[in-house]
């Protein structure tokens, strides 16, 4: 018997472990030498963004001894982790390259960023009017539906009101634009002429327009007041008194409403506050002493 067959056995185990041994060196040099993409242990989030968003990049690739980052839009990195950001819309490939030998692509979808149109309010409008008297209560009304306003009424320099509906008497006289801001829309301007006040006119110089227009003026202030709360009995008599020869029934016509006689329309007045009396045309009797008719032109 030959040494073969005697030692049979044996060399058939040794042939079975050197063929074992060496399929556990080639596995262990194909994880610590042989590598692939599969490898690789890069992550890139989120996949779907919009313009301008942050993307975020991160490896942790054990063998790998130089890295790239490429994003598509021609930008390039080598940190192991970051963000980056994209200027346009599209659809990029982010490329991780590992030792310029294996690299693995993650799609990532870039969309367009919702453009949202200011809210715009209609431009703000000024009811007022546009000439009063100095120290006469001026007021001043906002037609607008928004919530904060600003007034300026060009005399003093500085804010004068925040309110919608404002008040104002102008100190000096002169021409003056009044600006009124709003936290919607451009601001809007009002110009008003401010008068002297009765007591600094000279009547020697008056013309006889100018005396019915002061007459018409001082009518409506105190008309005014009235629908400014103030005492009804003060400025009712005034009138009566002054202009209406104690008339009650003079007749009172307004643009608005139907014909009235002075007491119902004062003493409705009093209580339908906030209106804006806009102009006041007196009529008179054929001997120019009393008012006959009064035409009234206001709004609330």
């Amino acid at each position: 018997m030959n040494y073969f067959e005697k030692n049979k056995k044996n060399i058939i185990i040794g042939v079975i472990a050197t063929l074992l041994v060496a399929a556990l060196v080639a596995l262990w040099l194909q994880k610590k030498v042989i590598h692939s993409a599969d490898d690789i242990v890069g992550v890139v989030y989120p996949a779907s963004i919009k313009v301008g968003d942050t993307l975020n990049f991160n490896d942790k690739t054990q063998f790998a001894k130089q890295k790239k980052w490429d994003f598509g839009d021609g930008n390039t990195s080598d940190k192991s982790n970051g963000i980056h950001f994209y200027n346009k819309p599209g659809y990029y490939n982010v490329t991780l390259i590992i030792d310029n030998k294996y690299s693995k692509s993650f799609p990532i979808l870039v969309s367009a960023r919702d453009i949202i149109a200011p809210v715009v309010d209609e431009l703000a409008k000024i009811d007022a009017p546009s000439q009063a008297m100095v120290f006469e209560n001026v007021q001043f009304r906002a037609i607008s539906e928004s919530t904060q306003f600003t007034w300026k009424f060009g005399e003093s320099g500085r804010i004068d009101s925040k309110d919608k509906n404002a008040t104002y008497a102008f100190q000096k006289p002169g021409n003056y634009v009044v600006t009124l801001y709003t936290d919607k829309g451009e601001p809007t301007y009002h110009n008003i002429n401010v008068i002297k006040g009765y007591d600094e006119l000279d009547d020697s110089a008056l013309k006889i327009d100018d005396s019915f227009e002061r007459m018409d003026n001082d009518f409506k202030y105190h008309l005014q007041q009235i629908a400014n709360g103030s005492n009804f009995n003060t400025h009712y008599n005034y009138l009566l008194n002054k202009y209406l020869c104690n008339n009650e029934s003079a007749i009172v016509n307004v643009t608005d409403s139907k014909v009235n006689n002075f007491y119902l329309y004062c003493a409705g007045l009093q209580f339908d506050k906030n209106k804006v009396i806009q102009t006041v045309k007196l009529s008179f009797n054929q001997d120019q002493t009393c008012v006959t008719k009064v035409d009234i032109n206001q709004s609330k």
